[in-house]
């Protein structure tokens, strides 16, 4: 049997095809995730009357927005390139932006969560 078999049908011919469209279907996951992150973090800075809420579709201008949502020092950036100190740096900025908009700094664990971390974003962005 030839290994591009499934169930004895010869797949080579649509391989290309599903790599294709998984391909689709990840960049269109990641840019609506993108949007959805950039949205809430945008409406974050207007309720904390941070300027320059734009930023947040930017990347790297995204954390320093998020930096200064959670009045945390723009050189911070710098800890956030070396690895296992940004994971602290990161979860610091999380208690600061969830205590920017009047919320618990607990909230910060449902950061730590995937899908949960969609959740609390939404929650401090579009929350009272």
């Amino acid at each position: 049997m030839h290994p591009l078999t499934l169930f004895g049908v010869l797949l080579q011919d649509e391989l290309p095809g599903l790599g294709a469209a998984f391909g689709a279907t990840f960049l269109f996951i990641f840019v609506v995730l993108y949007a959805y992150m950039a949205i809430c973090l945008m409406k974050i800075a207007e309720k904390t009357g941070t300027e320059n809420g734009w930023w947040a579709w930017i990347p790297i201008l995204n954390i320093l927005l998020m930096l200064a949502i959670a009045r945390k020092p723009m050189w911070w950036i710098i800890l956030m390139l070396i690895p296992l100190v940004n994971f602290v740096i990161l979860i610091l900025v999380f208690v600061g932006i969830c205590q920017a908009r009047g919320k618990s700094g607990w909230l910060t664990v449902g950061f730590l969560v995937p899908v949960v971390n969609l959740i609390v974003l939404g929650y401090l962005a579009f929350g009272d």
